[in-house]
Parts: structure tokens; sequence; C-alpha cells
């Protein structure tokens, strides 16, 4: 372990494992002489830290956060990030809105404590550029690098208990419209411009010049050159139930029970939900007991339909340390169960998710990497994570619902780790899903919500004010072109209307099933 330790973006010491000072070279900025101390000591955590809190690093938890080598780390004691709220203006990803009492994934990084194995930097991120401004390129590099498999949290157990914080500079507008300019396609740019004139009544045209000369440099990284090899033991033994919920796919269940019977790890239990509103049927699936099947089927019948209900049934059923969330459409290959648990000991990750294609559709993203989203038919989640997480019943017969336990359980500390090199594929089958009409209570509504209700919810829960305006931004300008309305005043007057009658709605679903 080495100790970066520095005050107003200049480097004041170099510290060893025990805390011993060595001698460095006082005229480097922080950013060169962590790549210089990352070839001197090429095995290392490098860590970096605050002059003022170097009293409280937790000196003994630091490997249990770095329990491998591509987690790039860091924790802001302050409020406020160095980039500003501002940044939801242009991004809309769940990494936004950090959970700072949690391990939260966030390319949101800071100079107040942090660190990154000397390997990542030598082998993957030597060309990088060096930012003399320590938070402007620990934000750059997170932002570029987190998508291509490099981990990135706020960690606020580097600390043994919270400092107070000190007050430090955020990114000028300047620098907020150049990193725009430089880590997104370049209409953002533009956008951000309207968003600081619609909602800040502010025309910051300097900063927008300005950055309209600034280069868009794009990475190609690839971490594959850095074995996964978590020191985390997060199986203890290799154990899972399978939930299915089903409706009226008795020949594509049939299928996937197939495909499950085939596994080289076979599932203890395999828990189906299955649904059917008419209140004289029975079940259909007599193959369950009609066959022999080489693991436990826990059938229920239910006459209440809904996803989200279905699912909670299975949970509150599953009897192993892992569960398989799955779908009655799904077909996979018989090491799928096998490969899973390899991966989540490479990465030692609680929930992964595969990919999820149809037959005919081509992958397209192909890295191992940290996911802002969460699929309720392809993903695999320790039990102990579940014990603490449901399904929300606001979002049942509408949208939402995966995403939203996706964020419990990040909300809870746990990350979501999309596996690209294992696949299921998703049949869509034809028939399934809502096969009776569901009557939303806003239905008579003189104006219809626009965006959905559960939209609306989702947003206003896990976003922040700023992706919020965002969004109403950008659906207002994308709808117009579909909308009757033509005369530019009337329409926007028309969707403030729809948007306060889905703003009303969400309400009401947040105090419905609350």
């Amino acid at each position: 372990m080495m100790y970066l330790i520095h005050q107003n973006n200049r480097l004041l010491r170099i510290l060893d494992n025990e805390f011993k000072a060595i001698s460095f070279n006082k005229k480097r900025s922080i950013t060169e002489a962590l790549y210089e101390l990352a070839q001197c000591f090429p095995t290392e955590i490098i860590v970096w830290c605050h002059k003022a809190y170097m009293d409280f690093i937790n000196k003994k938890h630091i490997n249990n956060i770095f329990h491998h080598k591509r987690i790039l780390a860091s924790y802001t004691v302050s409020d406020k990030n160095y980039i500003s709220k501002q940044i939801g203006f242009v991004d809309q990803s769940v990494f936004i809105k950090v959970n700072k009492e949690v391990t939260y994934p966030t390319w949101l990084m800071s100079s107040d404590i942090g660190g990154i194995h000397a390997e990542i930097l030598i082998t993957v991120l030597k060309d990088f550029k060096k930012h003399n401004n320590f938070d402007y390129f620990l934000n750059s590099l997170a932002k570029s690098a987190m998508s291509q498999g490099l981990f990135c949290y706020s960690e606020p157990h580097f600390f043994i208990s919270k400092p107070k914080a000190i007050s430090h500079n955020q990114i000028s507008t300047l620098e907020l419209f150049k990193f725009v300019k430089s880590h997104y396609k370049w209409v953002w740019v533009y956008l951000l411009m309207l968003c600081y004139l619609i909602y800040l009544k502010k025309l910051p045209i300097i900063p927008f010049v300005k950055s309209l000369f600034s280069n868009r440099k794009s990475y190609d990284l690839d971490f594959n050159t850095i074995t996964l090899n978590s020191s985390r033991k997060v199986i203890d033994k290799k154990e899972i139930d399978v939930i299915i919920p089903t409706i009226g796919r008795k020949v594509y269940l049939y299928d996937v029970l197939k495909d499950l019977s085939k596994q080289t790890i076979l599932p203890k239990n395999v828990i189906i939900i299955e649904q059917n509103p008419d209140k004289n049927s029975n079940t259909e699936l007599n193959f369950l007991t009609d066959e022999s099947w080489p693991f436990k089927i826990n059938h229920k019948f239910t006459h209440q339909t809904g996803v989200c209900n279905a699912r909670n049934i299975g949970i509150n059923l599953v009897q192993s340390e892992w569960l398989f969330l799955g779908d009655d459409d799904n077909r996979f290959e018989p090491n799928l169960i096998e490969n899973i648990f390899e991966e989540i000991e490479k990465t030692g990750s609680k929930v992964g998710s595969t990919v999820y294609l149809k037959s005919d559709e081509k992958q397209t993203y192909t890295k191992t990497a940290q996911t802002p989203v969460f699929g309720g038919g392809n993903s695999f989640v320790k039990s102990s994570v579940i014990n603490n997480v449901k399904f929300n019943l606001q979002y049942e017969y509408n949208y939402g619902e995966d995403s939203d336990f996706g964020m419990q359980i990040r909300n809870l500390g746990e990350d979501i780790i999309y596996f690209s090199n294992i696949r299921i594929t998703h049949l869509k089958a034809p028939v399934g899903g809502y096969r009776i009409k569901v009557e939303h209570p806003w239905e008579n509504e003189k104006h219809m919500p626009k965006p959905s209700p559960t939209i609306m919810l989702f947003n206003l829960k896990y976003l922040t004010k700023q992706q919020n305006q965002l969004y109403k931004l950008l659906l207002f300008i994308k709808f117009y072109k579909s909308q009757s309305i033509k005369n530019p005043f009337k329409y926007i007057a028309s969707m403030k209307r729809k948007w306060q009658t889905s703003l009303k709605w969400a309400d009401t679903l947040k105090k419905r099933n609350a």
C-alpha cells in the first residue's frame, strides 16, 4: 500500500504501508506522481488522501475495498461532488444520484480519498491524459473507463468514521462544458446550454463557445489484460433456486425446464408461479407431475396476475444460497449456471446479469462491466440480498419494476455486474404477458399523463432534480413530431398539463402501496 498525501492540488508527502515518508520529486503534479509511483511499485494499491483526512483512514479495510485489481474507488466527504449537479443536464444514468451511506457504483470521483491498483495505471491507462487538476483527472478517468470494465465506486469505508468536511473546489462552468464536450456526444453541449437557459436562467456563452473547440477523446480500453480474481468469498455452496413466473406459455415453459434439467450444475428448486385470471381455471402444467425432473419443483397456482406479485411469491419460497430470476420463454446452454458461478467468483459480486437478446439479435457490447440495467428475467442474485428487497407493487401492470428492483439492490450497497460472455436467449414469445386488458386508474383523465406515472415515479425516486429537468425537456422535444398539435405554444401548454397529471398519479402510486 502506498499513500499520496496532498492539499490544494499539490502533493505534500508520499508514505509507504507503515506510513513512513519516502522521497519524491516535489515538482511533479499529483497525477504525474501517481503514475510514477505505479511504475516504481507495480504490485501495490495506491491511495490518495487530502491532508485533513489522514487520521481517519481505515487502513485495515483498504484491502477489502480493492478485492480485485480492476477497482477504482473514492469518497467525497462533502455533500457536493467536484462535478457539479448540472451534470444531470446531460447524464440520466443511475450512477449520478449517489447513496453515500453505502458502497455505490458511480463514475463521480473525489480527491478527498481514493485508490487504484498500480497495474491498472501501468498496463491500461498509461496513455490516458494526465490533467493537472487531480479532481478533473479522476472524474475523466472514471467516466471514460467505467463503461469499459473498470469497476468504479463511492466508498464510505475508506474512513473509520466520517470526518468533518472542509471546503473544496467544484468544477467551473467552463470546465464543465469542456468535460461534457470531451466525454459525451457533441449534441449534449447544446442541450447543456439549453438547460442552463431554461432552468437556471443563465446564458454561459463563453464556456459554450470555448467548449466547441475541445476535442472528444475516446479510449478503447481493454481490461482483459488484468485478471479478475476477487479475494471475496461470496459462494459457500453452489446451490441455486430458480423463479419462473408464467401465464399461458405451457410449451415455452416446458423447454425452459428441459434446459434446466441439462445443466452441469443442477438447480435445487425450480419455483413456478402460474397465473390465470379465470376464477374457474386450474393448472395446465400437467408435465410438472407427469414427468420426472432432476430437481424439486415448487408449483404455485394463483388467479392474481402481475409479474411483481408472482416474483414476490417466488422470492418468499427461495431456500438456496443463490437465486436465478428467469422467464418462461428463455433458452440457454447446459453450462449456464456453472459459468455464472465462475464469473461470480472472479468478480466477487452478489448480483449479475447476462447478455439477453433475441435469437436474431447481434451482441454489440462485449465487456464485462457495471451496468445501469437490471433484468428480471436474466439475473442471478445471492439470496441474502433479496431478504431486504422486493418487487414494488406500485409498478404492477406497467413499466419500471425491474429498474426499481435494481435500485433497491444498489441502495443496499450491492453492485450489478453485466457478464458479457454469458448469454440467455429471450424468445419474446408471441403469447404471454398481459392477456387481459388492464385499466389504469388514470385512463379517464382529460389530459392523459405523459410520461407513464410509473416512469415518473421511478425518476422522482432515483434521479436528481437536474436529471428530471433534462428528462422533461427531452420528452417535450421528442414527442412534438408524433402528435397533432403543431402550434408550439399550445403544444407546450398541453404537455405541461400531461406532465402535471403524471406527477399527480405518481404521488398517488407512491402512497397506495407504500
